[in-house]
């Protein structure tokens, strides 16, 4: 009777397990076919060639691009060098790419930047909040951008026992802003919730003198923005391929209205600033990231979201490669329909729209 009971139970387990590996699967877009929209005017960016992972383009044209991320287990073309911090001006009849130096009195050698987000104050100066990663650990950097010096000063670290595991930030005012806890950083934590399907993770909001968590239920919360008017944050779940819509409250607070199943894996998100549009760089295969074999790449994928608030959003593909171009795409972001599409480890794309 006792065996006869453990092999049920191994059994139940097995078949448990086995149902998780598939409903993984498909969760990962494993099977998935890419087929290639390229816009006719691209070409990838000299000078990036380790990943730009977030991008955040200012008012006037200037982008800053994040790269070099280390995640556990994912792939790195400079695992022994630490990230930077790139600008580039859209401006520009041929736009290049240049390392902004981190004044004195930062680790730049454990450097590893994730999420970037940017406040322009009264004064016109313009700070950069970065998701940081040293040694495996969650921090969020404040920088001053110094244009004339091309240079980044370092003006404070953020830490506090919340702040674990962080993927993506939105700025809305001096030192408040909203992060997403993907708990990534914590690989056993982010093993079993990627593996079981649990919603975990979710959306923080803090300022110096509160932090508190204001949406949860995420499989994995990714990307993070805010619509124009400053009224919705805009959060993508990449293993449930959604876009979730939240009303922000004065008091940080946020009300979900909608979710949006967009039928890919989505990564960091952007907003258009001439239309309202929301660019979503994503991931249509993602079980080729992990692991990561040149001979049988990564895809990238740039989703356009229109009138995301209505019954029906339009729902457009902008960019589409099977890895041959570009791999792993994260973010899209775009100026003058001017657009750059970031990876995680990958290169850079330019096109023109």
């Amino acid at each position: 009777m006792g065996k006869l009971l453990i092999l049920t139970l191994l059994g139940v387990g097995l078949a448990l397990i086995g149902e998780r590996f598939v409903a993984f699967r498909k969760r990962a877009l494993a099977d998935r076919e890419v087929v290639s929209i390229e816009p006719q005017s691209c070409h990838l960016v000299e000078g990036l060639e380790t990943g730009s992972e977030d991008i955040d383009i200012l008012p006037s044209g200037l982008a800053f691009i994040s790269t070099g991320l280390k995640y556990p287990g994912m792939q790195s073309f400079a695992p022994d060098e630490p990230g930077h911090i790139f600008l580039i001006d859209l401006n520009k009849k041929t736009p290049k790419v240049q390392v902004l130096q981190i004044n004195d009195g930062f680790d730049k050698a454990s450097f590893n930047p994730h999420g970037i987000s940017t406040f322009i104050d009264k004064d016109h100066t313009v700070y950069l909040y970065v998701v940081n990663h040293p040694h495996l650990t969650s921090t969020v950097e404040i920088f001053k951008f110094e244009e004339q010096q091309h240079s980044i000063t370092h003006l404070k670290t953020i830490k506090h026992e919340l702040l674990q595991s962080l993927n993506d930030i939105v700025v809305i005012g001096p030192e408040q802003f909203y992060v997403t806890r993907d708990h990534y950083f914590t690989n056993f934590l982010m093993q079993v919730e990627m593996f079981l399907g649990l919603p975990w993770t979710s959306v923080l909001y803090y300022t110096p003198t509160e932090i508190k968590e204001v949406a949860k239920g995420f499989l994995s919360a990714n990307g993070i923005t805010i619509s124009l008017d400053k009224k919705y944050i805009y959060v993508a779940d990449v293993l449930a391929h959604n876009l979730h819509v939240l009303k922000k409250h004065d008091n940080g607070d946020l009300t979900e209205l909608k979710v949006v199943h967009l039928g890919t894996l989505v990564d960091n998100l952007t907003v258009d600033p001439d239309t309202g549009d929301i660019l979503a760089g994503c991931h249509p295969n993602g079980m080729k990231l992990l692991p990561y074999n040149p001979e049988d790449p990564p895809g990238s994928e740039v989703l356009r979201i229109q009138n995301v608030l209505s019954q029906h959003p339009r729902i457009s593909t902008v960019y589409a490669n099977n890895g041959s171009v570009l791999q792993g795409s994260t973010v899209a972001s775009v100026y003058q329909k001017k657009l750059l599409v970031g990876t995680i480890f990958h290169k850079t794309l330019y096109c023109e729209l």
